[in-house]
């Protein structure tokens, strides 16, 4: 019997299931080595698929790295939305906090869209953005704290676990920071609009 005839045959997938698969594996690769590691070679032999069925469900490297950027926006977005009401309800935001923080950081969003920035892909993070606004536009409907600029809050955390992300280890380190000091600068802050966002009793 041929080496062929006692191969396992590789298991077809439908186009979805398929292109689920590679960004699965994409994200594992981004995690595990970082951005420079998420190629349609890398993901192709993860998956154990060709360089061309990828070629054919992306277009290119750059549109895998975008389809990943797209899926872990959604997923951010989702997290983010159910951590807000429950540190509502906990009056603490260190939950909500952590979660953006570890999107961008340990879970590799910002690295990504860092290393596509820099290789001229302008847009990456357009749909981290886009998700971002329009959560903050529902949550703008419900927001019970008036006095609370929540687009300033919004941007402020996203721009300091972005930064965090990129920078964050090196900069502690010169600083002679505890590593998690921007999250704690971070909750504090939110804690500060809680507070000033309370309208006095009468």
């Amino acid at each position: 019997m041929t080496a062929t005839a006692l191969s396992t045959p590789r298991r077809r997938l439908t186009p979805e299931a398929s292109r689920d698969a590679a960004l699965d594996a994409a994200r594992s690769l981004l995690v595990e080595s970082g951005p420079q590691a998420v190629t349609l070679k890398a993901v192709a032999a993860r998956i154990g698929r060709t360089h061309a069925n990828l070629l054919h469900h992306f277009g290119s490297a750059d549109g895998l790295q975008k389809a990943l950027i797209e899926r872990m926006a959604t997923s951010i977005v989702g997290t983010i939305r159910e951590a807000v009401h429950r540190s509502r309800a906990a009056r603490d935001p260190a939950e909500l906090v952590d979660l953006v923080f570890d999107a961008f950081g340990r879970n590799g969003a910002g690295a990504l869209a860092g290393w596509m920035i820099l290789n001229g892909n302008h847009d990456a993070l357009d749909p981290i953005l886009t998700a971002i606004h329009d959560l903050v536009e529902d949550l703008s409907k419900d927001e019970d704290r008036p006095n609370v600029p929540i687009r300033d809050e919004t941007l402020h955390l996203v721009l300091m676990a972005l930064g965090d992300a990129l920078l964050g280890a090196p900069m502690a380190r010169a600083l002679e920071l505890p590593r998690d000091r921007a999250r704690a600068i971070a909750r504090q802050m939110l804690l500060a609009d809680h507070l000033d966002g309370v309208t006095p009793a009468a």
